[in-house]
Order: structure tokens, then C-alpha cells, then sequence
């Protein structure tokens, strides 16, 4: 869980900013935004790029991810934007909508920091919005399996399956072991991430026709979400919530639950929780697909670095972003705050390649695509995960319950799909751009973003 700054720290950190500008040192001043624990690690990794440009000076904001997002829209729509800032990557599209953010290619093009193919795939095309990308990924995440080894064992297995067909049987394998209470698997009802990652495993775009309509009842979907739903009425997870079951931990460590997809932040809680002699009874997994040789997709997760357009100091900015991307940076950004580096070579080192644990994490990130990149995705994800609960805890029928659900991400669309067919959307300018998006219903995101 990511600690939160105090108002007071924010308001120190927001004065010192200020002084900081006034600083007549001879020297360029650039602001960084970070948010949460970035925000307090950011300056650490920041000495050597000043040594390395003496004519430049970083003055670095802690902003709480409670506040980001509000405080971003408030400095958009007020002009006083910084010059760069840490933005999940969940939000790109969003501002970039808006008409806040700098179009980076030919910037990317002509760095030699900043190499496109050395970024997992799947992240860098969450930075990339009708064929321009906005962002770097800083730092990535995605959601994987965590599971018991020493059921998987009782149940005769020493992996986890690379297929659906054989996930499921290994759980019904594992369900035989297990007492009536207890549960191979448990993914919350109160989640939407499980059947959209299901979803997007099977091919499902979620969304049709430019984004403006819901694409849920069509048979990619449908197939992956009765596959989701199956798992409950096999019993190989409890149709509960995850408030419902007490502490996570505490249920994995007694074997009442066995295996959750989750995402790398437990790498340390399951280490500082679980009792030492349990130390080495988990481990991680990438994702089964659906079918033989196709990999499991995850999603695209994290923050990614942006920059402003309406920066006057667009070239010092970007050295500063360029900085941020090498492979050095991402692995000393990593030893501090723990963060996982977005360049792929980075994750050839040792400290890796060594813990079977983490590079499972690796190995799913090249296999990860981002969910659709329009600001209502929020608010349709929330939708997804209620029809998924109701399917789950009253038995509703597949068919009926995602037409139902189409139906409702349609009308959350409406506004989208009459701006895109009078070419309203797309050709926005800044004002229009705050306009199109508060009549779509603009607000504050989910904390931390890129999650």
C-alpha cells in the first residue's frame, strides 16, 4: 500500500516549490511532479543528473496519489502546469485529450537514452493515443498469480498449467486435497481486473466501433467471462468479496485460500507476513491463456513520465525524462522505492533473474496490453465488475447479464459516440477539449493511476 503524504508535507513541499522558482542561481528550473513514495525517492536518484547538467536545477513536488488526479486537472485547466510530471499510465489518454501533453516521437526518435524497443511493448503502447505517444513508462506493473506451492505439489503438478483446460484442472485437482471451507483460488467479486483480464485473453477489444460502444456480449467476451463464472460455480473460489473473508494473508498462510492474481506490492507483503517457516510455500506465476502456445495476457500497469505543453522548458524537461529512462536510473529507482524498471534489459541483471519470484513478473510484462484508452474507462470498469458480481452471487444468466451490461456501457458512451460522429471529439481544442470531457463526466481516478 503506498503511504500518503499529510496535507502539511504537501503544503511545505508546494512552498518550497515556489522559493525554489525564485531561485536566481543562474541556472534552468524544472518541476517534477511524483506522487506517493516516488515523490519522497525522486530526489534521491536526481544528484547526479544535476552534477551531470550544471545549468539545470530539479525542484521536485510530492504530490499524495489521493490529490493527483484532481490537482493535475486543476493545473490544466488553470495553465500552471509543471514541466514534468508522473502520470499512471491509465490517465494518458485522458490528458492527452485534454491537449495538455507534449507529443514526444520525434523527441524519442532522436534520443540515444530513450530506446522504444528496449520498453516492454504493451507499456509503452499505453503511452500512445491515436498513433502519438505522450509518456515513458517510469516504472510498470501488472497482476499475475500468486499461489501455494506445496498444494500445487499434493496435487501432483510442479508449475502451473500454460492453458485454461489445464489451469482448471490442476484447481480441481487441488479443490480434491482441500476441505470444504477451503479454496484453490479466490478472486473478489468487488474486483473487475479477473474477467477483464480473461476478456483480453481471449481476444476481447472490450470495446467497438472507435471505443463508443460496449463489445462485452460479443463471443470473445462472453466465452472468457462463462470461464470466470465457471470457476465460481466449480467451487474453485467463493463468490465473496474481499472484505468478506477477513485478512487476505492470515487466509493464504492457513490454506483456507490458495492461490489470487495480484500485483507486485505483495511481493513484500507476503514476505513481511506470512510466518519465516512458510517462507518458501509461494510463488508466482505468469497467467495460462486460453489456448496452447498463446501466453496469458495481463495488464498494462504503471506510471509513465509526461510532458507538459505548456512547459517553457521543453528541452531541459526532456533531458530530465530522458535521464529518468536509462537503465541505471531504473535500476537505482528500483533499489529505492522497489518500483519495477520499465526497460527490458534491465531485468537481465541478477537481482532478476535470481529471485524466480520476480522474474515471473518479467515474463508477464511481455505479455500485457493496456485497457481502452478513453476517460470513461473508469467508470465502465466499475460497471463490468457489478454485472460480474451479479452473475457470480445470483447465478443470472450470461447472456442476459452482459447484453444488460452492454446496454449500460452504451449509455455511459452516449456523449462520446454523438462527439465522434460529428467530428467533435478528435478536433477539440484546449477549451473545447475541458468542455467535451466534464460533459462526459470527468473525475478524480482510482488512486495510484496506473494500477
Amino acid at each position: 500500500m503506498r503511504r500518503l503524504v499529510p496535507g502539511l508535507t504537501l503544503s511545505l513541499a508546494l512552498a518550497a516549490t515556489l522559493l525554489g522558482c525564485g531561485n536566481d542561481d543562474g541556472r534552468e528550473t524544472v518541476t517534477l511532479w511524483a506522487m506517493g513514495h516516488e515523490g519522497e525517492v525522486a530526489r534521491d536518484v536526481l544528484v547526479e543528473f544535476e552534477a551531470a547538467h550544471p545549468d539545470i536545477r530539479v525542484v521536485v513536488q510530492q504530490v499524495p496519489w489521493s490529490a493527483a488526479h484532481e490537482k493535475l486537472v486543476t493545473s490544466v485547466v488553470g495553465r500552471s502546469t509543471p514541466d514534468v510530471s508522473q502520470l499512471g499510465n491509465t490517465w494518458i489518454a485522458e490528458f492527452a485529450a485534454l491537449g495538455a501533453l507534449e507529443p514526444l516521437d520525434s523527441r524519442v526518435e532522436a534520443s540515444t537514452a530513450v530506446e522504444r524497443t528496449d520498453f516492454f511493448p504493451g507499456i509503452w503502447d499505453t503511452n500512445v493515443v491515436q498513433g502519438e505517444t505522450y509518456g515513458v513508462p517510469w516504472y510498470v506493473d501488472t497482476r499475475l498469480l500468486f499461489y501455494r506451492t506445496d498444494l500445487l505439489e499434493r496435487a501432483g503438478y510442479d508449475s502451473i498449467p500454460s492453458t485454461w483446460a489445464g489451469w482448471k484442472a490442476s484447481l480441481a485437482a487441488m479443490k480434491s486435497k482441500l476441505g470444504p471451507d477451503d479454496y484453490p483460488l479466490f478472486f473478489p467479486v468487488n474486483e473487475w481486473p479477473p474477467p477483464v483480464i480473461f476478456g483480453l485473453q481471449n481476444g476481447s477489444t472490450l470495446l467497438r466501433e472507435n471505443d463508443t460502444r460496449g463489445a462485452f456480449a460479443e463471443r470473445p467476451f462472453r466465452d472468457a467471462f462463462a470461464f470466470f463464472v465457471e470457476l465460481f460455480e466449480d467451487g474453485y473460489t467463493p463468490g465473496v468479496a474481499n472484505n468478506e473473508i477477513g485478512n487476505l494473508y492470515q487466509e493464504f498462510s492457513r490454506g483456507h485460500v490458495n492461490g489470487f492474481i495480484t500485483g507486485p506490492w505483495n511481493l513484500g507483503e507476503l514476505r513481511n507476513r506470512l510466518p519465516a517457516e512458510q517462507a518458501g510455500v509461494w510463488s508466482t506465476s505468469p497467467l495460462p491463456g486460453p489456448e496452447p502456445g498463446v501466453p496469458g495476457v495481463s495488464l498494462a500497469g504503471g506510471s509513465s513520465l509526461v510532458l507538459f505543453r505548456n512547459s517553457a522548458r521543453k528541452d531541459a524537461a526532456w533531458k530530465l525524462i530522458e535521464y529518468l529512462s536509462l537503465p541505471e536510473t531504473q535500476a537505482r529507482f528500483y533499489d529505492l522505492s522497489g518500483d519495477l524498471p520499465a526497460r527490458a534489459s534491465v531485468w537481465e541483471s541478477p537481482t532478476f533473474q535470481s529471485d524466480p519470484r520476480l522474474a515471473a513478473f518479467g515474463d508477464q510484462l511481455a505479455h500485457v496490453v493496456s485497457t481502452p484508452k478513453i476517460p470513461e474507462w473508469e467508470q465502465i470498469a466499475t460497471v463490468v465488475q457489478e454485472h460480474a458480481e451479479l452473475a457470480v452471487r445470483t447465478g443470472a444468466d450470461i447472456d442476459s447479464t452482459l447484453s444488460q451490461l452492454d446496454r449500460r456501457v452504451n449509455r455511459i458512451l452516449e456523449k462520446r459516440r454523438w462527439l465522434y460522429e460529428h467530428g467533435k471529439l478528435a478536433s477539440a481544442s484546449h477549451d473545447r477539449a475541458i468542455e467535451t470531457l466534464q460533459s462526459i463526466g470527468l473525475r478524480a481516478g482510482t488512486a495510484g493511476g496506473g494500477r
